[in-house]
């Protein structure tokens, strides 16, 4: 049997558009990892300083691209969820802004597998990385 990817590659891997709020760092070290990632510097002038969470989530979303991001009270706020409505999208957030970089990635990446049954599915929803993975907090 030939393959054409490296076995360990999801056949269908989702690509994600991480907010600035995780630094460079995180996206960086997923992409090691073998993720997926956009970095919204390369997408946006001025590392998106100036645009609303709403519109860089449509962006995203409008390419195929799972938003990730550390601020969970985007699912509260109907102008900032309603790309996710709109695109029938899945929203990723660490359920803890205040955690090391080491940890972010660690949870991150931890929960990669639930990350990516859910990412295959539609919206719209919102799902909290926490220290034991996955958890839908909006739907």
């Amino acid at each position: 049997m030939t393959r054409s990817r490296p076995f360990s590659e999801p056949r269908d891997q989702p690509e994600f558009l991480p907010d600035r709020n995780l630094d460079k760092t995180v996206p960086t070290r997923l992409t090691e990892l073998g993720w997926r990632i956009h970095l919204i510097a390369e997408e946006f002038p001025d590392d998106a300083q100036d645009i609303p969470h709403e519109a860089w989530i449509a962006y995203g979303l409008e390419r195929g691209w799972h938003p990730l991001c550390k601020d969970g009270r985007i699912k509260t706020r109907a102008h900032e969820r309603q790309p996710l409505v709109d695109e029938a999208g899945v929203l990723f957030y660490l359920d803890n802004q205040q955690l090391p970089i080491a940890e972010m990635v660690r949870r991150i990446h931890a929960a990669q597998d639930e990350i990516y049954r859910v990412a295959a599915r539609k919206g719209p929803a919102a799902y909290a990385i926490g220290a034991d993975g996955l958890r839908l907090t909006w739907s």
